[in-house]
């Protein structure tokens, strides 16, 4: 069989999976038909709904686009069963019912943003950042009944430089698991559906994996900084957050009053301080913030309201800012 010849299912949603089905669909090989998400409603009243970026794309280049509300519902599980895939590629896409995993011949193989079995969840990328990890990587596995824990068939590394962000480790793996996808069907047609895979209890044996880091959901209350960590644990969670969806803390001002302040970029030092913690500082046009006897700088910030600035920027219309603190 050729990669003509073998039929293709692609599920996924937003952008990061844009990437891997932009590389099969230029790649030449067959989608028969994309999978993603119901459009969401946006705008102060709902009532606009946005299609992803993965029906966006699929569109663009005329290929069938199904966006089931319920992965069981059986109307939808008939018209994939009429595509007759002989293989489902799977990115960045929600948990799947096992009417739909087991349905190709050659099963369903999803391309996830980690060295698995470290970072199982729905935001790897993001903690692999906050946890000061200095690699990660692309891993492609056979979907199972539980989440992130099916076979490991590929993995590729990637390393995190200390001044890396979320999107520069979002970018980097969004091209890698195009490639693994790409080397995961390859390997696949070579074999005509077999292919050497490994249970990740015996691959975590062999790469002497003791500790399991998870990647739960963030949600807004997961981003607040907690200043009573080191300075280069606030400089890795602040980095792991950025630019989206940033994180943020209560900056309170001289007259006491109270705002939301988001940071998107700091700067670790080696000047050692008396302030207490969360004491802000200002020295040659520069902000810091005192955290354990030590300074960290403050360089991107957003007020509430504000766009997002340089914190130099923000100093020049802001006074009295040594008697403000973060909360």
């Amino acid at each position: 069989m050729n990669k003509k010849d073998l039929r293709i299912i692609f599920m996924g949603t937003p952008e990061f999976a844009v990437g891997t089905l932009h590389a099969l669909v230029e790649g030449g090989y067959n989608v028969v038909a994309v999978v993603t998400q119901p459009d969401k409603p946006v705008g102060r009243h709902q009532d606009t709904l946005q299609p992803s970026e993965v029906k966006k794309y699929a569109l663009s280049h005329g290929l069938p686009v199904l966006q089931p509300e319920k992965m069981k519902d059986p109307a939808f599980v008939e018209q994939l069963r009429d595509y007759h895939a002989d293989l489902q590629v799977v990115v960045a896409f929600r948990m799947l019912p096992e009417v739909v995993w087991a349905m190709p011949r050659f099963g369903t193989f999803n391309v996830h943003a980690a060295l698995l079995p470290q970072y199982r969840g729905a935001a790897p990328i993001n903690w692999a950042v906050i946890n000061g990890e200095t690699e990660t990587g692309v891993t492609t596995f056979f979907l199972d009944h539980d989440i992130d824990t099916g076979r490991i068939i590929l993995q590729k590394h990637f390393p995190i430089p200390d001044e890396a962000d979320v999107e520069y480790v979002y970018d980097g793996l969004m091209h890698l698991g195009a490639e693994i996808a790409v080397e995961t069907i390859d390997l696949i047609l070579e074999g005509d559906g077999q292919v050497e895979s490994i249970d990740q209890e015996t691959f975590a044996i062999d790469t002497k994996t003791t500790v399991l880091h998870p990647a739960p959901k963030i949600f807004k209350e997961t981003c607040e900084i907690n200043w009573q960590q080191t300075a280069k644990q606030i400089y890795d969670f602040i980095r792991g957050l950025s630019p989206y969806p940033g994180a943020w803390t209560t900056l309170q001002m001289p007259d006491g009053k109270q705002t939301v302040l988001k940071i998107f970029k700091t700067a670790k030092t080696s000047l050692s301080t008396q302030l207490e913690t969360g004491r802000l500082k200002e020295e040659n046009k520069r902000l810091y913030v005192a955290v354990q006897g030590q300074l960290l700088e403050l360089v991107e910030i957003q007020l509430t309201g504000k766009k997002r600035m340089l914190a130099r920027d923000f100093l020049n219309g802001f006074r009295g800012i040594e008697e403000a603190k973060v909360v």
